[in-house]
């Protein structure tokens, strides 16, 4: 749909739209991703998991523990800031301050990188980057709860909970329940014409 011949639509907030997962389906592609992120590293060996701040850092953790309760083992988890190294902090806005970073050792290893949602590939950039700052690994892979497309970056997901096609202006929002009370993502239409 066009601009032009796309209807202007009202603000919304979080709870006017409804979720294009619930909270079983937040379940249900978290544990999907698990089950994939051990079948492509053929077993936990050598296997770290590191959250990208914030919410990649809440969905590592909770894949770590659907991990260790199928395969009876805990892959090592690390979450990172990627604040310092984005190269779009002035587009962006962004001015707060950095969140710890907290990483195993990462030389050799597998490390799977988790993030919530990944649309440009900036972020991901960014947290290689960053990852880059602590060690070596033998691979980098990557996780997301959501695709969204619209990449600037020739950067894809290695597994996807799921692909939800928007438009560049929309705001898509994972709502976690350690952060937001409850689990859903939902999409937030923009506008157009803003």
């Amino acid at each position: 749909m066009s601009s032009e011949s796309r209807p202007l639509l009202r603000r919304c907030t979080v709870g006017d739209v409804a979720p294009i997962l619930d909270a079983d389906g937040v379940r249900r592609a978290l544990r999907r991703l698990a089950h994939e992120i051990v079948e492509a590293n053929q077993g936990t060996r050598d296997l770290v998991l590191v959250g990208i701040q914030s919410g990649g850092a809440v969905l590592a953790r909770r894949l770590v523990e659907q991990i260790e309760e199928f395969e009876g083992t805990r892959p090592p988890l690390g979450a990172i800031d990627i604040t310092l190294h984005r190269d779009d902090l002035a587009q962006r806005g962004l001015n707060a301050a950095p969140l710890p970073s907290d990483l195993p050792d990462v030389d050799g290893r597998v490390v799977v990188l988790v993030d919530d949602v990944l649309m440009t590939g900036r972020s991901v950039r960014a947290a290689m980057d960053a990852l880059n700052d602590y060690g070596r690994p033998r691979a980098i892979r990557l996780a997301v709860l959501v695709d969204r497309g619209h990449r600037e970056l020739p950067i894809r997901a290695d597994m996807v909970g799921k692909n939800i096609p928007t438009a560049r202006v929309d705001n898509v929002r994972v709502l976690l329940e350690e952060v937001d009370g409850r689990d859903a993502v939902v999409i937030v239409p923009g506008r157009a014409d803003v």
